[in-house]
């Protein structure tokens, strides 16, 4: 399984960008600290979301942060992404990592305790929790998970866990206490003001967990987690 730095998991949104350009946005945000990058873009026709696709794979790669592209397998093959982030209806795990290059990042979204277990059973390489907490960003996931739906998660699976849904500076550290290896954030980066210096805290957030979080058998589990980069 590759290596990835989950830690702060950029998801985009341009709805959220208030006209500023988005590669620029992107840059920002990973000179605060991003770790990786996943582009959604939910209703932009085919040539610009790959156009879009292929100009942040250019800038993020030199970078080595990886660029994910949200459900779409053709569109992350034809900008040469680093890999793409399925839903439950979207393409299955094992066709996604079969037409994938050698070393693909296959993420899968779980919204439960089955959703992750099988995640897991059909190879995916991390899981966004989803949603943690509700959200505007998104209207069609499942009743929030809560922190015990996360710890629950944690408990099931070795996968590397990314927490998406309502997450921000303000939750940001019980997030990662509870059990995420990385934070998925739309609007408190995207609508930041400033993106790197909300980045940037978001980042100190983490690592401020990550030194207080209980053990994983404290967690209820005697397995090792992964991927805190």
């Amino acid at each position: 399984m590759r290596s990835v730095d989950y830690s702060i998991y950029l998801v985009t949104d341009r709805s959220l960008a208030g006209g500023r350009s988005l590669p620029d946005l992107v840059c920002a945000a990973v000179a605060g600290g991003a770790t990786c990058v996943q582009l959604r873009e939910k209703d932009t026709a085919i040539r610009d979301f790959l156009a879009v696709a292929r100009e942040l794979r250019a800038l993020l790669q030199p970078l080595g942060v990886p660029l994910i592209v949200n459900d779409r397998v053709d569109v992350a093959l034809a900008a040469g992404a680093d890999g793409v982030h399925l839903g439950q209806q979207d393409m299955p795990i094992e066709v996604a990592r079969r037409l994938g290059p050698p070393g693909w990042i296959v993420g899968i979204s779980a919204e439960s305790v089955e959703d992750a277990v099988r995640a897991e059973r059909e190879g995916a390489d991390y899981i966004g929790v989803s949603p943690v907490f509700a959200t505007p960003t998104k209207t069609d996931t499942a009743l929030p998970l809560g922190l015990d739906g996360l710890r629950a998660i944690r408990r099931a699976v070795r996968l590397p866990l990314v927490a998406i849904g309502g997450i921000h500076e303000g939750n940001a550290r019980e997030v990662i206490e509870a059990g995420a290896d990385g934070l998925a954030v739309v609007s408190a980066i995207m609508a930041a003001p400033d993106p790197r210096a909300a980045a940037a805290r978001l980042r100190a957030a983490v690592d401020a967990a990550r030194s207080r979080r209980p053990a994983a058998s404290d967690l209820g589990s005697d397995q090792k987690t992964h991927g805190e980069g």
